[in-house]
């Protein structure tokens, strides 16, 4: 099974790159395959230029996307990764999946409307906050990024998500003995998803 782990995090010190590790050395330890895509580290453009929309007059990808898909096109899982800032994800993060998950890749043109090509594929998340979990909740934020984030984008793309893990209260400063048991519960949630599967045949 191929994982592709999408890092939206300026830091390479931040908890959401530590929580990105932890999964990306546990699929590897499993004997699955994972690309790490870091996309601040790849300094990835997440404006799309009107150039890019399928409708223009002369429709065209550009190389950065074209390279991107190519990365991406037999993963089995896409595991994001990344903090809610103003309760929302990074706008690097949202602009890389306008780009790169677009039509031709995550969805096609089907008579009036689109039809999903990411089917079989699935989706996992794990995201955190300085907020308290309860907070995102209370305020409306857990549902809104649930609805509209992983639905949405699961329901457009055709991709089965598979779970959504967050961690609040992650402020600068927080103690090494929490980050690394929020590790092993990263670790966890993927034993817990794709132990049963080791590689892409199948085979346990």
């Amino acid at each position: 099974m191929k994982h592709a782990v999408i890092v939206a995090h300026p830091s390479v010190q931040s908890f959401t790159s530590s929580m990105a590790s932890s999964y990306r050395e546990t699929g590897l330890a499993a004997g699955h395959d994972v690309i790490y895509r870091d996309l601040y580290r790849i300094n990835f453009d997440p404006c799309l230029l009107e150039s890019e929309l399928p409708w223009s007059k002369s429709p065209a990808l550009r190389d950065d996307v074209i390279a991107e898909r190519e990365v991406l096109k037999d993963a089995d899982v896409f595991a994001l990764f990344y903090p809610l800032w103003l309760n929302a994800p990074p706008a690097i993060l949202k602009g890389y999946l306008e780009r790169v998950f677009g039509m031709g890749f995550a969805y096609q043109r089907k008579g009036s409307g689109n039809a999903p090509m990411l089917k079989g594929k699935r989706l996992i998340s794990f995201t955190n906050s300085g907020a308290p979990t309860e907070w995102v909740i209370q305020s409306g934020a857990w549902q809104a990024m649930r609805t509209l984030f992983d639905g949405h984008l699961a329901a457009v793309c055709g991709l089965e998500v598979v779970d959504h893990i967050h961690f609040g209260s992650v402020v600068p400063g927080i103690r090494a003995d929490s980050v690394h048991a929020d590790m092993a519960k990263v670790a966890k949630t993927f034993e817990k998803h794709f132990a049963a599967t080791k590689d892409v045949t199948g085979a346990t």
